[in-house]
């Protein structure tokens, strides 16, 4: 996907945005995607397109443990906005500036996330705490630099009222063995992070999202996520 920005008076400026890589993970449908980057060690590969799969445009990225990444919300891509969002964390009911949101319905389908580096293997960047689905478009990656990235006195605003926990997850061993080992492990975390929509509290309700091009089904019952399928 490119966008292209022209500016009309004396002077014509252009501006192409085009991916430079991929990310290539096991979260197939964006339901069950980390709500925000850093929230799982979970793991992703940053593939790169051919014109920038050089070396020497990694020179010195391992000096950095984390890095930012600027991407496209390539699964909701809208022709029209609104200037106000509704966020999960206020029930879905309350309406925010979508400036003041990290809202995926932007006049611009941008993303930014922090991520962790783990390592380089093959020319391809080997990152944890990515909140990204598979195959979304990057656009730029930039380290993250501790002594003026970190605010120690930053607020978040109406997400400082949401109280993360944890949930506790069961499923049964036979539905385990149809997923690797590093698959399972990469699902507890999702699961235990709660996937649902911050205002959906059903006990009924049955829950499905697609990870490792398989069908996850799920029950919540107070603060134990029962696993019901995997197909």
């Amino acid at each position: 996907m490119c966008y292209t920005i022209e500016k009309n008076d004396e002077k014509s400026i252009k501006m192409e945005i085009k991916p430079i890589a991929k990310i290539k993970n096991d979260f197939s449908d964006k339901f069950a995607v980390p709500r925000q980057s850093g929230l799982s060690d979970i793991e992703s590969r940053i593939v790169f397109e051919n014109e920038y799969s050089d070396p020497v445009a990694l020179k010195g990225i391992e000096d950095f443990s984390h890095l930012w990444i600027i991407w496209g919300f390539s699964e909701n891509i809208r022709e029209e906005h609104s200037l106000t969002v509704r966020p999960p964390l206020l029930g879905g009911n309350e309406k925010v500036g979508v400036f003041a949101s990290r809202s995926p319905f932007r006049p611009n389908n941008l993303g930014l996330s922090c991520v962790e580096l783990k390592g380089i293997e093959k020319g391809e960047l080997i990152v944890s705490g990515a909140d990204l689905i598979n195959e979304t478009p990057i656009y730029d990656i930039k380290p993250y630099i501790p002594y003026s990235d970190s605010k120690e006195n930053a607020k978040g605003g109406f997400t400082d009222k949401r109280d993360f926990h944890m949930l506790e997850v069961e499923f049964d061993e036979e539905l385990c063995n149809k997923l690797s080992d590093k698959q399972k492990k990469t699902l507890l975390q999702i699961l235990k992070n709660d996937p649902r929509p911050a205002y959906h509290n059903d006990d009924n309700r049955i829950y499905g999202f697609k990870f490792a091009n398989k069908e996850i089904k799920f029950k919540v019952k107070e603060d134990i996520l029962k696993v019901i399928s995997i197909d």
